[in-house]
């Protein structure tokens, strides 16, 4: 009796959890669990977890395809709709009173105060579509009344305005808000409040628009569609930028370079040039600086002091050899070029001369590796950063990115416009001809290197200042052998390393100077990363490259967040502060992949649907914004998410419509015929189970 008793009281509870509202939980149609996606689906925009699988994605894309639908704005909402049908949430966006329906809940205005949904996501959807969609021809409407048990439409009838009689009738019909117990659809798939996590993008569409392999990019001071690449054998090529979407290629004479240095740099697989900068006042003064390294065996203008001195309680005597090379003998320079004197005006010039108008810094480095060498100008305060590394060796062994003598493992700010005289440079021990900003951090303490504005770096590779806000300096920080960095970098900000290597106490060799840096105190931590562990597990290794926050409007789902991605190539991620100004970062790994008309066209990587990218050296930026992948294998950018199949509901779609998605998966049909039913044999189901066991 004890038993009947419990299985009675089981019996309740499942009636209970079968039908009583709760909270939003995902779940598909069929009332199965979403499937983990082992790849993205090509046609529907999942790429974790699903209800759909490849065919069923296949069946949604014929069906699209059969609808004919002229207009493209309403292609891509209308794609939206039935790749529902895929959502972790379909099981609650496609049932009504435990009615399945053939059109999700639209979204209107309105959000419940006790919505489970995220009310950044809701937006009134369902107006959007009948504004978008009311005149367009749509064959085998999803949307004909006959669908939702009304009346049967006008013969032939395809458009919204010939189907229902007004836009309030319409989204009477389809729409709904968004509840506790339930979710809507907004167009992109489903998010929760709980989560506190923003929806990564779907994927980030590139499109091939040049062959060249560059380690560098700068948008031409003047505003315009122009921009200079460089290599890293030290060459600089002044190129123009093709419109977005106009099938074009970057012009680009790889025979007739801006600037030719290779006379100066020293290049191999870890020298080179490794940045460039033109000054703000470019197009009126013509100035620029070019950021490389030389080596002294060489070059005689290869003539730094060692970094590796008394002052940081080094004896480059007692370094010995690294990769065959004696320490300092390869040495950081950043040296002033003008293109004056080329063109009636520098902003046209198409050409420099290659001698250097001043050294502006020489260094001599102590090891053959971890030394950076970007230089950017500041937007706001126009002086020069100067990102340096540790000077490499196993853990940092000198300890120099902690010590504020030296100059190793920081970012430095410099004034390039107030130069001093030899007297006061030599009485200030500067490393050549700049001066020091005022409100640098440690220019108070004569004893500490007033150049530093940040200190705790391993090997700085690639920073950015926001375009809309830069007060965002973002900076990607090459791990050691756990994990890579993004850090937002700040006035005095003492990154960790080597006492830490991202959020991980490092602990390191046995420091070979006399220099004992305690442990920080005050360490800023990074905002984003990754593990080595999530990347390159057949080479066990990986390299961060720092990117940008996007800014333009190409690709609207992308906007305002932070792209990365590791030099093998192999990952992109995107990432956000949410809410914004909070200090909470989150970060994605997105799929990515070649647009099918790309002006060039894109291979792929062996066995995988992903672009052969190569290395990715170096993000870009140019002045409309958009954003340029530089790679072994060529110049990308970054197009609309709608050219590689990826739904963005905020995009303006102005090309023509994408081949989309069609007919119902077989494996639903009975569900929608026969949903009550459907339900009665789930529960007999389990009745009949527990019974068994009485």
């Amino acid at each position: 009796m004890g038993r009947v008793l419990a299985i009675g009281l089981l019996l309740c509870s499942l009636l209970l959890l079968l039908f009583s509202p709760s909270t939003s939980h995902p779940l598909c149609i069929d009332s199965r669990a979403p499937s983990t996606l082992s790849v993205p689906l090509k046609f529907c925009p999942y790429n974790e977890t699903a209800c759909c699988n490849s065919t069923e994605d296949s069946q949604i894309q014929k069906q699209f395809q059969t609808m004919n639908i002229s207009n493209s704005g309403c292609a891509s909402l209308l794609k939206s709709v039935l790749c529902a049908r895929c959502d972790p949430f379909s099981g609650e966006l496609f049932t009504v009173d435990s009615v399945i329906r053939h059109v999700p809940v639209l979204c209107n205005s309105t959000v419940s105060s006790n919505s489970s949904q995220s009310k950044e996501a809701v937006t009134n959807f369902c107006s959007t579509v009948w504004d978008t969609c009311q005149n367009v021809s749509i064959l085998n409407s999803p949307f004909n009344p006959s669908l939702q048990g009304g009346p049967p439409a006008k013969t032939n009838a395809s458009e919204l305005t010939k189907l229902w009689q007004s836009k309030s009738a319409f989204c009477s019909a389809f729409g709904g808000a968004s509840s506790d117990e339930s979710v809507c659809f907004n167009g992109e798939p489903v998010t929760l409040n709980d989560s506190g996590i923003p929806i990564p993008p779907y994927g980030l569409c590139l499109e091939k628009i040049g062959n060249g392999s560059y380690l560098n990019m700068v948008a031409h001071p003047d505003g315009s569609n122009r921009a200079f690449f460089s290599t890293q054998e030290g060459k600089i090529w002044l190129a123009t930028i093709p419109e977005d979407g106009s099938g074009g290629v970057m012009g680009l004479d790889e025979s007739s370079p801006f600037v030719d240095l290779t006379d100066e740099v020293h290049f191999d697989t870890k020298f080179g040039m490794m940045g460039m900068a033109f000054h703000p006042n470019f197009a009126q003064n013509g100035r620029f600086f070019a950021s490389f390294n030389c080596d002294k065996v060489k070059w005689p203008g290869c003539t730094g002091r060692c970094s590796c001195n008394s002052d940081v309680d080094c004896d480059p005597s007692k370094l010995g050899s690294d990769n065959g090379a004696q320490p300092c003998q390869y040495q950081s320079v950043i040296a002033e070029y003008s293109a004056n004197g080329t063109a009636s005006q520098p902003s046209l010039a198409t050409s420099a001369k290659p001698m250097e108008v001043r050294r502006i810094f020489t260094m001599g480095l102590p090891f053959t590796n971890n030394h950076a060498g970007q230089i950017l100008f500041g937007p706001e305060d126009g002086y020069l950063y100067f990102m340096m590394g540790d000077g490499g060796g196993a853990g940092d062994p000198y300890n120099f990115s902690q010590n504020k003598k030296s100059l190793l493992g920081k970012i430095m700010r410099l004034d390039v416009d107030n130069i001093p005289s030899a007297a006061e440079m030599d009485k200030l021990g500067l490393w050549g001809n700049y001066s020091i900003p005022k409100d640098n951090p440690f220019t108070e303490d004569p004893a500490l290197r007033p150049e530093i504005w940040s200190l705790g770096l391993r090997n700085p590779w690639r920073c950015s200042f926001d375009a809309e806000n830069p007060s965002y300096f973002m900076c990607a920080d090459v791990g050691q052998d756990l994990y890579e960095e993004v850090d937002v970098i700040t006035k005095g900000g003492n990154y960790g390393w080597r006492f830490y290597e991202g959020p991980y106490t490092y602990t390191p060799p046995k420091s070979l100077a006399g220099n004992t840096s305690t442990k920080p105190t005050d360490v800023i931590f990074p905002i984003m990363g990754y593990n080595h562990s999530e990347v390159n597990k057949i080479e066990g290794s990986a390299s961060i490259t720092g990117g940008y926050i996007y800014r333009s409007e190409t690709d609207p789902c992308t906007y305002g967040r932070y792209v990365y991605g590791d030099l093998y190539a192999g990952a992109i991620w995107a990432g956000s502060e949410d809410p914004e100004n909070s200090g909470n970062y989150s970060s994605s790994k997105i799929p990515f992949s070649c647009a099918s008309d790309s002006p060039i066209a894109c291979s792929s990587v062996p066995d995988s649907s992903l672009p052969a990218l190569g290395y990715i050296f170096s993000f870009g930026e140019d002045n409309r914004k958009d954003m340029f992948v530089l790679a072994s294998s060529g110049v990308y950018r970054v197009a609309r998410p709608s050219r590689c199949r990826y739904t963005c509901s905020k995009e303006n779609a102005t090309a023509g419509a994408t081949p989309g998605p069609t007919g119902l998966p077989k494996s639903h049909a009975w569900w929608l015929s026969h949903p009550s039913k459907n339900a009665v044999l789930m529960f007999s189901s389990l009745v009949l189970l527990l019974l068994s066991f009485v």
